[in-house]
This record gives structure tokens, sequence and C-alpha cells, in this order.
């Protein structure tokens, strides 16, 4: 009954289908946690199964290839909503109908699903939702039509508005461990004498299963390690800042190298408590960064509230230039 290439997350998968049997799943659900375990997969696995000529989401069936990526945005029982442009916002032209179907997202909602569906609504990086956006939803998500499901997907649910947050049920998901996600990587082409960066890095996520990305994240690690040194910002900050011509939005690329701040700052605080590394190739790093006077609280603080806040940030460089003047404190 499930998607054989999906890894992981089997209790949450089981649950849901359960529910799903039952006819006993919230109208509007908020799927959290970290970037890249899989949680638009498995919001995606309820609607193919219910296409899925044997109703069980065997990837190999028509119903089950039309979810193939790259995924269409409308689908006979499933309607996705995701950032766009270079701001990477979800704007009310998605939703009142301008952009994405006729009629628009709610008037979707209500129309009657296909036999034995349900209508399945899955909102991509729900935190992206502008104001505007998010506002026209509310009401809708309080009160779905009978049939329709909105699945909210996000790993920043603390960047979303409350008022959106209160009115779905969360189902957290949890990383991957790390032969799960191994055994992705592996199926992707990567070799086992890159085994441990990799895990190390990814940390129970997907995220760098593209060599680039790797990379990338790699000497982001390396520039933070120099970076709160003492070593020049101006000097290592190329990595840290966002490529212009990447897909993602120069929000997205931000939270990602302040997340690999954050492992940094946490491996040398594991460092400092005689605790093993969860960066362990980087240890050498981590070590003299682990006996100088680095503060840790302050920094983690900031990155916080920068997570936060990452939307209405209007300069990465001014950002991160600023982050490490707090590592330097």
């Amino acid at each position: 009954m499930f998607d054989p290439l999906l890894v992981g997350h089997s209790a949450v998968r089981e649950r849901l289908l359960e529910r799903v049997g039952a006819e006993r799943l919230g109208g509007s659900l908020l799927f959290v946690g970290p970037d890249g375990v899989g949680k638009r997969r498995v919001a995606m696995e309820l609607a193919q199964r219910e296409l899925c000529f044997r109703r069980s989401a065997c990837g190999q069936c028509q119903g089950c290839l039309m979810f193939k990526d790259p995924l269409p945005v409308e689908l006979p029982n499933l309607l996705r909503i995701a950032p766009e442009g270079k701001a990477g916002l979800i704007r009310i032209g998605a939703i009142r109908g301008d952009d994405l179907v006729e009629g628009g997202v709610i008037q979707w909602a209500h129309r009657a699903p296909p036999p034995g569906c349900h209508r399945w609504i899955l909102v991509e990086d729900a935190h992206r939702l502008n104001g505007a956006s998010a506002n026209m939803l509310l009401k809708t998500l309080e009160e779905p039509p009978a049939g329709t499901h909105f699945l909210l997907v996000t790993h920043r649910p603390e960047a979303m508005l409350h008022t959106i947050r209160s009115r779905c049920e969360r189902i957290a998901f949890q990383p991957l461990g790390a032969d799960e996600a191994w055994a992705v990587a592996r199926r992707q082409g990567w070799e086992e004498n890159s085994r441990e960066p990799w895990t190390a890095l990814a940390a129970g996520t997907l995220r760098y299963l593209e060599p680039e990305a790797f990379q990338r994240a790699s000497d982001q690690l390396d520039a933070w390690i120099t970076v709160s040194g003492g070593g020049s910002f101006s000097g290592a900050c190329a990595p840290l800042l966002p490529a212009k011509d990447a897909e993602s939005s120069q929000g997205e690329q931000v939270g990602q190298s302040l997340e690999i701040l954050l492992l940094l700052l946490a491996d040398v605080a594991r460092c400092r408590d005689g605790k093993a590394l969860r960066l362990k190739p980087w240890a050498a790093g981590i070590e003299r960064l682990a006996g100088s006077g680095l503060a840790l609280e302050k920094p983690q603080a900031r990155i916080f509230e920068a997570l936060r806040n990452l939307i209405r940030n209007p300069s990465p460089d001014a950002l991160l230039r600023e982050i490490s003047l707090v590592l330097g404190a």
C-alpha cells in the first residue's frame, strides 16, 4: 500500500493510511520537519494511491506515472501550490485564480472529486505564503469542503502566520536514519568512499543528492569554520552568498547557509562537552573552534531570529555579514 521508492516515515504513513480509510483524516494538515526528509513525497502518496491502478502507489502503473517529477500543477485529484519567482513567495494570484487554475484554489476545492477519490491541495513551502495569500486561505482552511484536504508542507513553521498554524493539525516528521538516507544516495550514484562526509552533512535529509549541492554545502561549512575562527568575512563569503542563477530564492539559499552554521555551532558545543561529533570529517576545524573563545548562545539566538524573518530580509549580504560580526563578538 506504499510507494516502494519512498524511504522512511513508515509509522506516519501507516497512520495516515489508516485515517484515510476510516474517513478520520482532518481537512487541514501541516506537515513539519527538516527540509529534504520526504514530507512532500508522503503528502503526494496520499493522492497517488487513489489514482494507482492497484490502489497501492505501486510506482509503475499509468496512474502512478503521473506523479513522477516533473510533477504537473494539476492532476485529477491533486492541486499543487508552490513558491515562484526570485522572491520565492506564494502570491495571491495563485490562490485567487489569476495564475494557477481557472476560478482559483478555493473554487477548485469545492468541486466534486473523481469517483473513489478525495481532493488534495498541496501547499509546498507553506511558510512562503505572503500575507494576502495566507489571509485568503484562512476561512477555507478552517472549514474545508467535505472530501477536500489541504496539505501544507514546511520546514519553517515558526515563519508562518499563527492563524494558519492554528487551523491545521500538525503532522511531525523526523530526520531519516543514516542508513535510510544513504540508501537513497547510493541509488543516485554516490560511491561508498563519500558516505561519511555525505551522511554527516546531510544530517538525515536528502538535500544534497546532487553533487553540486553537496559541494556548495561543504564549501559553506568550510567558510563558516574560517569566519568563526576569526577569518575575514569578505575573504570567505563567496560560498555563503546566494547564487544568482539558482532555482531557489535568495531567502531559501541564505536559510540553508545559516542551518549549516547551526550544525557547526552544535558540534562545537558537543566537542566542548566531550561528546561525539556529527561532522566528524571536519573535526580538525571544529576542535580548533572548541578550544577558542567562540561564543555560542548569542550567535545561535541571532540565527534563529533570522530564520524566522527570512522572507522580510531585503539584503542577504548585510544579514550574513551581521551574523559574522556576532560570531566574533
